[in-house]
């Protein structure tokens, strides 16, 4: 082994963990294949699904790209596991949808700085809860850090309900982002799009967009029943090859001539602009934090919202990828994971910077695990593959957003695989589960759902303490514990706040 190669292996504990140079290299490429799809959708979703009227589309696949390096490469050489990040699903439907209610009046009047600022705030308290010691663990003697706190004070039925929401609002913005399912002026709000439609150009041209919708899904299915590495991207490319006879594709974009250049220096001039409907890069700093009126309980309550999620999504996915992987110390907790939180974190704070939503561990990452990847090599990998991936920009852009919406919805059946985890026999965390989860797409809010969810928790928790009491007193049985945590409490209260004031969207 020659002298660089050694200090490598050294450096990520390659040979000391098992493993080698070679599996961590097709760990990286395996996991790189699984999340590459983020590059095509992340943009779509952070553009409002193309209702706003321009193109961002360059500028935000480079910050996609560079969130996704600076957070993977964060893991790679701090916390040195072979783990990757970039912008998540979800938070980046989230700024659509409020981009979306903004530009039709529906909602607070935030511009897209105003929402780079609100992802970057959220980075800076993440970051501050996973540094803040609270306490002392009495067996392990480490200390316990606010975000720990936070993270258990919150139900757990509430924690399960939220990634489940995700998952089907995710599934309903691509369902209609490739018009499977439209609007229906009848009144009952939506239905399936016609398929038989055959004298009606404009129904037909729908119906084309719904199919190369359904069959990419349907593509990525069957290769995931079989372990296929890279399924989604695979079947989001064999989606975009049935778009181009049915005319669903844009043929300048591949020729570099539809807003995104084969020249990587015109693309990183759109990065860097300062244009309003154009740039990404430092958006932040043109007026961000100057919110609109009366906006301040909103803005506080998405600060926590996108806190909340992050810390959720990063949490289960590093200790279930942690556990596949070995990298689970005698305490059960993951390897290096108060560095896993930190450049969580500092991704997020990064990212906002770049333009981008915010930058959370992938789940995707159990790819290149089940590969064999144990070491920050592996990430390592993933970094560099993004990085290359920016030279190439066109073929991203390219892919159209019916294909873009079958990784969607596969992406939501994943999410909401996490149902299993609540116990619906105990109504009193059934039913605000089930109003978490249905609120988040019938209301095409994360916030929303999020909120009534755990407002109806608090209010059936404290009724049933309040009978459980009378009847303690009237019997010899357990005192039952008070219900309500601290935490819950005072997210409750902000909530509350935010639906009842005249400025909450």
């Amino acid at each position: 082994m020659n002298p660089f190669k050694k200090k490598l292996d050294d450096f990520f504990e390659i040979s000391k963990r098992g493993s080698s140079f070679k599996i961590e290299t097709f760990a990286g490429i395996a996991t790189f294949l699984a999340m590459a799809y983020i590059l095509t959708v992340n943009p779509v979703m952070m553009q409002g699904f193309g209702a706003l009227g321009f193109d961002r589309t360059a500028a935000l696949i480079i910050a996609t790209a560079f969130g996704a390096i600076v957070g993977t490469l964060l893991l790679a050489v701090l916390a040195k596991v072979p783990f990757a990040q970039a912008p998540g699903m979800g938070l980046n439907a989230m700024i659509g949808g409020l981009m979306i209610a903004a530009a039709f009046g529906t909602g607070t009047a935030f511009t897209y700085q105003n929402l780079m600022a609100i992802v970057f705030l959220s980075g800076l308290i993440f970051l501050l809860v996973s540094f803040v010691p609270v306490g002392k663990n009495a067996e392990t003697g480490e200390y316990i850090t606010a975000r720990e706190k936070i993270f258990d004070g919150i139900p757990p039925a509430i924690r399960s309900a939220i990634p489940v929401g995700i998952g089907l609002f995710i599934a309903f913005i691509g369902l209609q982002n490739a018009k499977v399912i439209i609007g229906d002026p009848a009144g009952t709000l939506v239905k399936l799009v016609s398929f038989n439609s055959w004298s009606n150009p404009e129904a037909l041209a729908l119906a084309a967009n719904a199919v190369v919708c359904l069959f990419g899904l349907i593509v990525i299915a069957v290769l995931s029943r079989y372990k296929v590495k890279g399924a989604i991207i695979i079947g989001v490319l064999a989606a975009t090859v049935l778009a181009m006879p049915l005319g669903v594709v844009d043929f300048d974009v591949i020729a570099g001539s539809g807003g995104v250049s084969w020249k990587f220096w015109e693309n990183f001039g759109k990065f860097f602009s300062f244009s309003d409907t154009e740039g990404a890069f430092g958006m932040l700093f043109k007026g961000g934090f100057d919110f609109p009126a009366n906006s301040l309980f909103t803005v506080i309550v998405l600060i926590i919202t996108f806190s909340m999620i992050d810390m959720f999504d990063t949490i289960g996915t590093v200790v279930g990828c942690a556990s596949n992987a070995g990298l689970i110390d005698k305490t059960g907790k993951p390897l290096n994971y108060s560095k896993i939180m930190y450049s969580d974190s500092i991704a997020t704070v990064t990212g906002a910077v770049f333009g981008t939503s915010t930058v959370t561990t992938f789940v995707e990452s159990g790819a290149g695990v089940a590969v064999g990847g144990k070491t920050g090599f592996t990430a390592l990998v993933v970094a560099g593959l993004f990085l290359l991936s920016i030279f190439v920009l066109p073929v991203f852009a390219f892919i159209p957003s019916a294909a873009a919406a079958s990784a969607l919805v596969y992406v939501g059946v994943l999410m909401i695989g996490r149902v299993k985890d609540i116990d619906f026999h105990d109504v009193r965390v059934a039913v605000p589960a089930f109003i978490i989860i249905i609120g988040m797409p019938l209301t095409y809010s994360i916030t929303n759902g999020i909120g009534l969810g755990i407002i109806s928790y608090v209010l059936i928790s404290l009724v049933c303490y309040v009978v459980d009491i009378v009847k303690f007193k009237k019997s010899a049985g357990e005192k039952p514990k008070w219900p309500i945590s601290l935490v819950t409490g005072i997210i409750v209260v902000l909530f509350l706040l935010y639906f009842l004031l005249p400025q909450s969207i």
